[in-house]
């Protein structure tokens, strides 16, 4: 048994044992966002679909979204980033596949790909520019040959819809506002250049191979089972923090921007783009058009979790290679998909801050 499957197995045992000892509750289930629709349409048509890195903050909410409406969903994941506390949920569903593996493995994949898929789902990536900097050749082994993976097993076995999440990082800081897709491609930093490599070799493969890829670029995304620790999300973190009546940490000086997406508006981007008849050759911009700062940031997610006067950001040197400015311009997704946000940020953080702190995802899978 390699390291890997050790690691899957103490993870699984640990959440079992919770369970049994009552430390995690039933509050957990499917459908968490019950009274928000974001799943398919009713009576649309059976899909295969595999959904790698399907165990993380966006893909474990793909998972739901699908398995629930009567799909089979294939999720892959190494458990790098992921969670099983994630999908715990689905694991009793016969339409929930899950696969312990990385998009690094070829052989494995296709197995996966070669059993008969009609859409693949690629979230699978090392997603952290910190982690990045430190690892940059791991980073490019799992975001660009992953992803060379994917796109060419795709297309030996002729799977009809390749989705492939690409991110707004790739544009640099922001040349004009709203960034459109045409912005110029300006990576600061290495994972920003894997996903430029990969989003790139996705337009090969379409342009070579024909190949059915749409490659969507979402800016930040937040919610729910977004990691809160280590090379977490800044609000997850934050909040985090804040709750805990400890100061948020800020980079430089906070006046850098990001344009954050609700993980419900992101989950239906999703739907529209794996429903759509269309060609979706070119990518697609995924955004609210709204950016705010940092310090702003921070201060908000202060006064929301009750602790104005008590606590205030601290300061620390900049990150290199960081990225000073993004919002989005989506009108391209508007035109093509109908897809526009519904959460105001505000929103999304206070649906957020009550959810963290009933459920505190992340604690249930920590030991001790």
């Amino acid at each position: 048994m390699n390291a890997n499957h050790e690691n899957f197995f103490d993870e699984l045992g640990l959440i079992l044992k919770r369970l049994d000892e009552g430390q995690v509750t039933s509050h957990f289930t499917l459908n968490t966002f019950k009274d928000h629709n974001y799943y398919f349409s009713e009576g649309g048509q059976h899909v295969r679909i595999l959904i790698t890195g399907g165990a993380g903050f966006i893909g474990s909410h793909l998972c739901e979204a699908f398995v629930t409406q009567n799909h089979t969903v294939l999720c892959l994941d190494n458990f790098m980033n992921g969670s099983l506390a994630n999908i715990r949920a689905l694991l009793n569903f016969k339409d929930f596949k899950l696969i312990n593996g990385d998009v690094r493995d070829f052989d494995l994949l296709e197995k996966v790909v070669s059993s008969g898929i009609d859409a693949v789902i690629h979230l699978a990536a090392q997603i952290h520019v910190d982690r990045s900097i430190i690892e940059p050749r791991i980073t490019y082994e799992i975001n660009v040959f992953g992803t060379l993976n994917v796109l060419e097993l795709a297309r030996r076995y002729d799977v009809e819809k390749v989705i492939y999440t690409s991110t707004s990082e790739i544009y640099g800081s922001a040349q004009y506002v709203p960034m459109n897709e045409k912005h110029p491609l300006n990576a600061l930093h290495p994972y920003g250049a894997s996903k430029l490599a990969a989003d790139r070799m996705c337009h090969a493969y379409v342009e070579t191979y024909n190949v059915n890829a749409c490659t969507m670029r979402p800016f930040n995304t937040f919610g729910p089972r977004q990691k809160d620790t280590g090379y977490g999300g800044a609000i997850s973190i934050f909040v985090k923090r804040v709750l805990n009546a400890t100061s948020p940490i800020i980079y430089g000086d906070g006046t850098q921007t990001r344009d954050y997406t609700y993980i419900k508006d992101a989950v239906k981007a999703y739907n529209l783009v794996l429903n759509s008849n269309k060609p979706l050759r070119e990518p697609i911009n995924f955004g609210t058009g709204k950016e705010i700062r940092i310090i702003d940031l921070a201060n908000k997610i202060i006064a929301l979790c009750g602790r104005n006067g008590k606590i205030k950001p601290v300061h620390v040197a900049p990150r290199p290679g960081e990225v000073k400015r993004l919002v989005a311009d989506y009108s391209k997704a508007k035109e093509l998909l109908g897809w526009k946000p519904e959460y105001s940020l505000e929103e999304g953080l206070r649906e957020f801050i009550d959810w963290y702190k009933n459920y505190k995802f992340e604690e249930w899978a920590k030991p001790g």
